[in-house]
């Protein structure tokens, strides 16, 4: 495997969880956590004790160096707490997204041979405990006390329940710290770096879900990264609204905000435009990280509505009038984020090349980064000041490296550069999959060279600026030898009147384009299906005018639901053809 060396691999970054200990005893009376919804918050001392009191949970229950604990619920300080503790303790956290359907939850539970199971109430009502046969016990993360149980604490004298010693806590723990819980109390163990800390679970695009074994210096990566990159730092805000057992919630508004100080405030509900525009207004974030999801519906619903008046069109075609109305609209964007951030990371995802070009040119303080899951997540980015339009950042310096693997029936670009498959090697990259060997060769080289699936070409002059155009495995080879990315295509139609979602699939060596109406938008219109038939075809005429001529839609299908989605809220386009 890649044997990574540099500036990351030297005291003071070369061990997470000494990161960890010497922020929590530097920060001690600073707030950590913050619950949006109750607003208790908690120190980073407070933090700190709890994570101590699982610790001697761990140590009194049996739970060896190693072993898995999974963690299913909402973004919460109990759920931070559990994650750091697992972690900080040396065992394996396996967070789970609480989207997942309950049979594939509990599948990936026993998949990952979980000893234990922390779980908010509203998630285990929906849990079968007889299908988790290797799970002990089971732990409210909303009482934080004990809801099922298997069996005896191994190797208690008194057959102890779990129950029973989750009771007697208090009491052992204080007898433990006679004088206190301390600072200088914070100490967690010294472990390799190349021990795996997190197995991930993917959220399934392609039809299964694969468990990304992540180490403490892939973690440490990103970490490390955004502590030298002051993504965040001392006192700085951060608002998590995306869920935290996902690789980019996870990273950079719980791991690197908790490793420097910052203060958290856990979002807790589902992050509604309406809610989260409040509670950006309430918290002030120092930096926002967002999926692309959320400054679409942002710029459909606030922006194009003000730019299409016949009046305003005007106005943007006047000199100097335009600036001043694209300073008005970049001053309200930024008011709505909060109005104290330093910039909106976006990822997860691409964003709209038509949102990206009218932010960029309003200046919105805003850059796209990339990553993947295998990379825990990052493995590009630029701050928004350098941000290249259409690019997804710069590779990590020292970080991480890139190459493309050329794919000869691509053009040359302009530049000289090729294009093809984006390959990776660093840090950051995956131990591999959990118990599934043959997923792990077909995407990581010996050498440490990770295929990403992800198309596209590295820019010059530096080679490190990526640029993607598609995944490999939707990539449309047409009748012509030509390949077609759907995505550039569904780019353009879902900025298209009366479009919520929509897919380009191929039907026999035609493109037809799958779209799943905007209700709300038709019932303004006073639409029937006839009018919204003869609606998609015009946008199917223009979409045709805006694409290659091998990347003709011959037809738009309306499809009666949304389609279905990961827990990610990715499209299954496997499912659909």
């Amino acid at each position: 495997m890649y044997n990574f060396e540099g500036e990351y691999a030297q005291a003071p970054y070369n061990d997470l969880l000494a990161i960890y200990a010497q922020s929590f005893a530097d920060h001690f009376s600073l707030p950590a956590l913050t619950d949006y919804i109750s607003g208790k918050t908690l120190t980073y001392g407070e933090m700190a004790q709890r994570i101590a009191r699982l610790h001697l949970f761990f140590e009194l229950a049996g739970v060896h160096k190693g072993d898995k604990i999974a963690l299913l619920g909402k973004n919460t300080p109990t759920w931070v707490i559990t994650f750091m503790g697992a972690v900080t303790y040396g065992a394996v956290i396996v967070p789970i997204l609480q989207d997942f359907n309950p049979a594939d939850a509990e599948n990936i539970i026993n998949h990952s041979d979980a000893v234990m199971l922390f779980a908010s109430d509203s998630v285990m009502a929906h849990l079968d405990f007889e299908h988790l046969p290797e799970i002990r016990c089971v732990v409210s993360i909303d009482t934080r006390k004990v809801v099922c149980e298997r069996g005896s604490v191994p190797g208690s004298r008194r057959s102890t329940s779990y129950a029973s010693l989750v009771k007697s806590l208090t009491r052992r723990f204080w007898s433990r710290y006679p004088e206190g819980f301390k600072p200088s109390d914070i100490r967690y163990p010294e472990i390799p770096g190349s021990e795996t800390a997190i197995i991930n679970y993917t959220s399934g695009t392609t039809g299964f879900s694969k468990g990304v074994m992540l180490s403490l210096d892939n973690l440490r990566g990103n970490v490390v990264f955004g502590i030298r990159s002051r993504l965040h730092y001392q006192g700085s805000r951060a608002l998590s609204f995306l869920p935290l057992a996902h690789a980019y919630g996870c990273a950079f508004d719980m791991l690197v905000p908790l490793s420097v100080g910052s203060h958290v405030t856990l979002f807790g509900k589902l992050p509604t435009p309406q809610l989260l525009v409040k509670a950006l207004g309430q918290v002030r974030p120092s930096l926002i990280i967002c999926v692309p999801l959320i400054l679409e519906k942002i710029y459909r619903k606030m922006i194009v509505p003000m730019i299409t008046k016949p009046s305003m069109r005007w106005v943007l075609a006047v000199p100097m009038l335009d600036k001043a109305v694209y300073s008005l609209i970049r001053s309200k964007l930024v008011e709505a984020f909060g109005g104290a951030f330093e910039e909106v990371i976006v990822g997860g995802a691409p964003l709209n090349p038509e949102v990206e070009e009218f932010l960029y040119k309003i200046k919105f303080p805003f850059t796209v980064g990339y990553g993947m899951t295998e990379c825990g997540p990052l493995i590009s980015y630029t701050p928004w000041r350098r941000f290249v339009p259409g690019s997804a950042g710069r590779v990590l310096n020292n970080i991480m490296t890139a190459r493309i693997q050329a794919d000869d029936t691509l053009p040359k670009m302009p530049d000289g550069s090729s294009q093809g498959e984006i390959l990776v090697r660093g840090l950051n990259v995956m131990k591999g999959y959990y118990k599934n060997p043959d997923a792990t060769l077909a995407v990581l080289e010996e050498d440490g060279w990770l295929h990403t699936g992800d198309m596209g070409r590295l820019g010059n002059p530096d080679h490190r600026t990526i640029f993607i155009r598609g995944r490999y495995k939707t990539m449309i080879l047409s009748a012509n030898g030509q390949n077609i990315y759907p995505e550039e295509i569904e780019a353009k139609l879902s900025n298209m009147p009366y479009v919520n979602e929509c897919l380009v699939v191929d039907r026999g060596g035609h493109l037809v384009a799958l779209v799943f109406p905007e209700q709300d938008s038709v019932a303004e219109a006073g639409l029937d299906a006839e009018a919204l038939a003869k609606a998609m075809e015009s946008n199917r005429v223009e979409l045709n005018k805006l694409v290659a001529p091998y990347e003709q839609v011959e037809a738009i299908e309306l499809v009666p639901e949304e389609f279905e989605k990961t827990p990610k809220r990715s499209i299954r386009r496997f499912l659909y053809h």
